[in-house]
This record gives structure tokens, sequence and C-alpha cells, in this order.
């Protein structure tokens, strides 16, 4: 996931060439200096998995860095589904369409040690992603429409204690996992089942403690899981471990324990993401290959209590979470072009983190979320409920400077279930929630699916 860090400190660019000066070699170093400096701005990590990839933001100033962010796709299914509807991705919605995923437009503020970030969003996104949290049917209040045009509200203090100590409370991009929710940042558009099963913001609190300029730890306290509310009493807590010893090389570590079954208090989750990058090639400047690198990710985690024992089956059904996913990246033509190849597999008893496929609206109490109802047609989730699927994707881009990007992709997804759009949708015979279902009609799920992706993503 995006390091929320790198996007905050590096606003303020005159800091950091000031910071640059700076002898880190020094026989005698200024320790006023050393206290005081930016984590991480020694080098440059624009090709990590996740992290902005531009070197300056434009629209700087000194009290106010802008964001604009536009992430336009075209996808296409071998399955053609009549309704158009995209199955089990939190990156796309409608198949052999044109479709705005995010128009995003805000900014961060800084003045003296005070600092805020907000970032308002339109598109698919908007809806695909908080569609799966079940939390804000917990009392009442719409809290779909509260949240969900805002992508990042929070605000904070930054101490200069350490190499820095940030204090913040709102809504964040989450912690957890490598892929970033802006697109702009990853090395391919659609992520493996790994990063798109696990949570895309936080609403909560964060502190931030830079020990040093090469690690950062946080610690998260937040309502849940991907949730704008909680689903029970307690909150959930995070901590997550950055560790950037050299320029080519990051390790992450993203931990995670809560209470997010709803309406069942007594089910924890516990969730352990880690992942491993290395650039293993740089060649700055030349004309065939520039850099290369590659990231390996493990996720393990589960759900015990209530009826479920986790790995175990001494309380009932197994119900737990293991993915991992591989890719490797390599730029050319002086970092115009990239492409990747990777793969990712998911095994996942209980279903508890699937993306549930939507199934007809027809009896929907609220048409944004399918999962109070599923319609007619739910996709079980029970405790021992099997779902093991697997990925592999190529994809192709240019990048004519920091703020345009054209990607395209091709990803194979399978599942051990029917799972993904088939030619008949999901959604009725005609493919429109507006025509009646008939007796004997259900949504035509299939195991598999390939699927073209292409994308303009713009970020200022």
């Amino acid at each position: 996931m995006r390091n929320i860090v790198i996007t905050m400190v590096s606003f303020s660019f005159m800091v950091v060439q000031s910071l640059f000066a700076q002898s880190p070699s020094s026989s005698a170093p200024d320790t006023t200096a050393v206290q005081s400096s930016e984590p991480f701005a020694w080098g440059d990590f624009t090709w990590i998995n996740g992290n902005d990839r531009r070197h300056t933001a434009l629209l700087d100033s000194k009290y106010v860095t802008g964001r604009v962010l536009l992430d336009a796709n075209y996808t296409a299914s071998n399955q053609h589904p009549v309704d158009h509807t995209v199955i089990g991705s939190t990156s796309l919605a409608r198949d052999n369409e044109f479709a705005i995923n995010v128009a995003a437009l805000g900014g961060d503020f800084h003045y003296d040690n005070a600092r805020a970030s907000i970032l308002l969003q339109i598109g698919t996104r908007s809806t695909v992603v908080p569609r799966n949290d079940y939390s804000a049917y917990h009392g009442q209040y719409d809290l779909f429409d509260a949240y969900r045009f805002l992508s990042e509200a929070n605000a904070g203090y930054h101490f200069d204690v350490l190499h820095g100590i940030n204090v913040d409370a709102g809504m964040f991009m989450s912690y957890i996992g490598l892929f970033s929710y802006y697109n702009a940042e990853n090395w391919t558009y659609q992520p493996s089942f790994t990063s798109d099963n696990t949570p895309w913001f936080f609403n909560g609190m964060r502190i931030q403690i830079f020990p040093s300029d090469r690690l950062k730890l946080e610690l998260w306290i937040v309502n849940g899981w991907q949730s704008y509310a909680k689903f029970n009493n307690a909150p959930g807590i995070g901590v997550q471990l950055t560790w950037r010893p050299v320029e080519s090389i990051q390790v992450l570590s993203n931990n995670y324990y809560g209470y997010d079954a709803a309406m069942i208090p007594d089910r924890m989750r516990f969730h352990t993401d880690n992942s491993f990058l290395l650039r293993y090639y740089s060649n700055p400047g030349s004309s065939g290959i520039t850099k290369m690198a590659f990231s390996l990710t493990q996720d393990i985690g589960f759900e015990r209590g209530g009826g479920v024992s986790g790995f175990g089956k001494d309380e009932g059904p197994q119900q737990y979470f293991i993915s991992g996913m591989l890719y490797n990246r390599i730029w050319l033509l002086n970092d115009h072009l990239g492409t990747t190849i990777g793969a990712g597999y998911i095994n996942n008893p209980g279903r508890y983190l699937v993306l549930y496929p939507t199934g007809d609206a027809s009896n929907l109490p609220n048409p944004y979320n399918p999962t109070t109802g599923a319609g007619t047609h739910p996709f079980s989730a029970n405790p021992g409920d099997q779902f093991h699927g697997w990925d592999a994707t190529i994809s192709l881009d240019w990048m004519p400077n920091d703020y345009v990007q054209y990607d395209f992709q091709i990803i194979h997804r399978e599942a051990d279930v029917p799972y993904f759009a088939g030619p008949g949708g999901v959604t009725s015979p005609t493919g429109y929630t507006t025509s009646p279902i008939p007796s004997g009609w259900t949504p035509d799920l299939v195991k598999n699916e390939t699927r073209f992706v292409g994308a303009l993503l713009v970020r200022f």
C-alpha cells in the first residue's frame, strides 16, 4: 500500500533540498540537523510498487500542495457478461465500457508543524470499495453518503522528536497491503487477490514514529477492517513497520487485530501482511533497460470465536486467509516504458475476505450495497465454505513523464467455485435492474475469466 508518509513529507520541496545539503558522513555531525532530517529523503524510492513515482509535486506552495488525479479505464472480459458487470475487483466496475474509476481533487496543508490532508473523490470506486462495508448499517444516519466521496480527510501535528513523530486522525488510505489505492502508483492496474481482498481505507487515528531516517513505525486505532463504523464495540488495532536500509531494498510488515464480524462480538480477526522488495538492477539514463525489481508478498490471517476455529477445529469450521503474490518489473527507455509480470493465489475458507459477487438487486434495502441481502441469489459465505483462487498477469506501461501514464494489462483469474460474471450476467436476463426476475433465473457465475484492461492515469 502506498507509503503515506512519503506523500505527506515530500510536499515541502525546499525543506528537502536543504536537508540534502547536510552531509551524513561528516565527522562531527550537527545533532540538530540529524534530529530534524526528513525520513527516507536520502534516496529515490519512486521505483517501489505502491509508492508515488513523481519526483516533484507540481502544485506545491508555502502552505498547500494541491492534488489532482484522474483514473479512466476500459476493460473487456472474454466472458462478455450481458449486464457489463465486473465481479471480484475493486479497481474495475464496468465491462466493455469506458469508465471513470477515480476523479479526485484536494490538497495537503502545512503550517509550521500543523498538517492536514483532504481529497474528494467521485467515480466507480467510490461505490465499488465501500459496498463491502456492512458496518454502516450499525445504527442510524447514512454513513455511505457521508463518507463515500472522501478518499482522504485527516489532520494532525508533527513533533520534532527523534526523526519525527506524527499524530493524525481522520480517514486514511489503508496501511495493509503493498498496492496503493491510487493506480498511478502501482506496477499493474488490476492487483492480485491479496491486495484486492484487503482494506483500502481506515477511519481512525494514526501515530507515525521515525526512530531513524530509514525506519518507520506506525500505530493505528481504527473503527474496523475497511469500515466507516465499528462492527461491534472494540476498535481495530494495527502496527506497520517500514524499513529501507538502502535505496534498493524495502521490508514492509503490516499487522491487524480486531472484532469485525457484524453481530458476532466474540469473533476476533488477526491478519499479517509482509512484503520484500528488491531493485536488483539500476542503470539510470540508459536507452535500454534502466531498472529491474521484484516484490514478494505473503499474507496470513484467521478469525476465531463465534462458531469458527481459525486454523484449528475445536470451535467449529476453519476460517483463515492465506495468500501471496510475486511481481517482477522492468523499466526501459530511460524509465518511459515499463513491463510487469506477476501471479498470486488465495485460500480463504469461510470466504470472510472474499469480495462478494453482486447478485440481482431486486430486493436490496440499499442499492449501493449488494452485500446487505445480495439480492435473491446471495453468494454464500458461511463457516466452512471454501474459496481458492489464482491469477497471472502481464502489463505494459508507457510513461511520457512523471504525471501521465498509459496502462495496458492482460490478467487471467480462476476460482474453484463459480465466481466471475459469465455471459448471462448477474443482474437479470436482460442485464438491466429494471427487468423482472423470472422464476428459475439465477446469476451466471463462472470459474474463470481472462480480461484486458486499458487505462489513462493523470496525477498532478
